[in-house]
């Protein structure tokens, strides 16, 4: 089962989205079978910032006792083939928040994307937050890029791998992002804090709720319509 949970926003370090992180430890579990599960997490959004990692890690280690690992490549030349054996050890991926832009692209060019891409392949779930939720869509809204006219925010290309247009921490967003959508898009989806979205094998299945909730956007004649996921 190729699988993306895809979580709008939350504080980790805070436990906000704890019931989304207890769903993902069993996905894990399930995984990995008779042995202990093993969770990759990616902290190229924060820069490689390891305070995150070690925060991932006392919540996985210390309440699901999954065995963690993290994949670096901001600060050293990335040995892909040490790195190729983490993920290849993974039965769950964590992407974790921060600039979108700097993450896409250190990806392109480091080789981690081709990695995680054929971990996805394997069936091992990819989960992220905010930056890490938002990569794998076709459009996404950021505030990671700087804009020529001083928006917060922006329309970006992703990764592609789900179809669609998307905006994290869609509670703060909102009002900005129903106006992009309304005036250029059919369909769209918020994730609001503490909410996933389920993707399996590309299509839209469901969500998780450890507060927020997920939305589609749909536009007809000029009016935008909202249903939860």
């Amino acid at each position: 089962m190729k699988r993306i949970v895809a979580i709008g926003g939350g504080e980790l370090r805070e436990r906000t989205t704890l019931k989304i992180d207890e769903y993902l430890a069993g996905l894990a579990k399930a995984h990995a079978g008779e042995k202990r599960a093993n969770a990759l997490f990616i902290p190229t959004a924060s820069h490689d910032f390891m305070p995150y990692y070690n925060t991932f890690h006392k919540v996985y280690t210390g309440l699901f006792d999954i065995k963690t690992d993290v994949a670096l490549t901001v600060y050293k030349e990335p040995d892909l083939e040490r790195l190729r054996a983490k993920f290849e050890k993974a039965d769950l991926i964590y992407v974790g928040g921060g600039d979108t832009v700097f993450m896409i692209e250190q990806w392109k060019k480091t080789g981690l994307l081709e990695l995680i891409l054929e971990a996805y392949e394997r069936g091992v779930t990819i989960a992220g937050l905010s930056a890490g939720a938002i990569c794998w869509f076709t459009e996404i809204y950021t505030d990671s890029l700087k804009t020529e006219d001083g928006a917060q925010y922006a329309m970006f290309r992703g990764i592609n791998l789900i179809k669609g247009i998307i905006s994290p921490h869609y509670n703060a967003r909102m009002l900005d992002f129903d106006k992009i959508v309304c005036y250029n898009y059919e369909c769209a989806y918020g994730i609001e804090d503490d909410a996933a979205m389920l993707i399996e094998e590309g299509e839209i299945v469901g969500s998780l709720t450890s507060g927020g909730n997920v939305y589609r956007l749909k536009v007809v004649d000029g009016e935008l319509t909202k249903e939860k996921i």
